[in-house]
């Protein structure tokens, strides 16, 4: 099998946002920290790794994801990138494509979805997928034979790990997720059912669906306050569905990809040149990646 590395661009674009210096600025005097950051991140990931065959994936849909009209109040709790940060995110991704590499991005799915689209049908024609993210939500897509790399902890997860680290298997995050709810992404769950709760649900149920055929048990359980879980779970069973849907990545999105697209390309060293000229970017930065294109180290 074929190794397909999949990376959740705006992890790290807002991670370095957050962490580079804002003194970081093009001769224009406009922030650049985000984009050395990335570029940065992006240089060791192939450094370390040299793929042959990788996408980056990048979130466009914040206010306008397909969740939204399923639930309006999804993400709500999220406020909007700054406009220096979405220019950020625009040359973030004009750099990935000038470094050979392809990128995608969706007015309708986030970039979770867009990972899952291309991971499940890569997997048909071989590819194994390698999942480069600090968003444990996207640990339910592995299966047996897919890695996810948590690449600023240098942590890697097999399909298997899961349970251990988490405390559910990968095929029952979106469960998890139901139940327990997301406050990150504004997932309601089930009020008053905690993750230790949660874990210890899926652990007797094994799944969302067999909970629910099997709630009126639970009651009857060993487990800490069995009848008021029980009636929590009968009270708010259609949001506990809600949620799972919201949850749950979708693999549908609308991209266009294939072997040949995903394939690592030759990089027009003077186009990056050019391209860096004209905005005015310092040349510690196009040096590094130009290294990297060389097969060479600059620290």
């Amino acid at each position: 099998m074929r190794d397909l590395y999949l990376v959740d661009a705006s992890i790290y674009i807002f991670r370095a946002w957050f962490s580079m210096p804002d003194s970081i600025r093009d001769n224009k005097g406009q922030p650049l920290n985000a984009v050395y950051g990335y570029v940065h991140f992006l240089c060791q990931l192939l450094e370390q790794q040299s793929p042959e065959y990788i996408a980056v994936a990048f979130d466009e849909s914040l206010k306008s994801s397909f969740r939204n009209k399923i639930y309006p109040d999804y993400k709500a709790n999220r406020e909007a990138a700054p406009p220096e940060l979405k220019r950020q995110f625009r040359l973030c991704r004009e750099i990935s494509d000038l470094m050979g590499l392809s990128t995608y991005a969706s007015k309708t799915h986030e970039a979770d979805d867009i990972i899952g689209t291309i991971s499940k049908k890569m997997r048909r024609s071989d590819f194994r997928s390698i999942i480069v993210s600090a968003d444990k939500d996207l640990t339910q897509l592995l299966v047996k034979g897919d890695r996810y790399w948590d690449f600023a902890r240098d942590k890697w997860y097999l399909h298997g790990d899961i349970r251990k680290h988490f405390g559910v298997h990968s095929e029952q995050v979106v469960d998890f997720l139901a139940l327990a709810g997301d406050s990150v992404d504004n997932i309601p769950g089930v009020p008053g059912i905690g993750k230790k709760t949660a874990i210890s649900l899926l652990e007797k149920y094994q799944s969302l669906d067999h909970l629910y055929r099997s709630v009126e048990t639970v009651s009857d359980s060993d487990l800490r306050g069995a009848m008021r879980i029980q009636g929590l779970l009968q009270e708010h069973r259609e949001q506990a569905m809600l949620s799972r849907k919201l949850a749950s990545i979708a693999c549908n999105a609308p991209v266009s990809f294939g072997v040949r697209s995903l394939k690592r390309k030759t990089v027009d060293v003077d186009a990056l040149g050019r391209f860096f000229s004209r905005r005015g970017f310092g040349h510690k930065l196009l040096a590094r990646i130009e290294a990297v294109v060389k097969g060479q180290a600059v620290r």
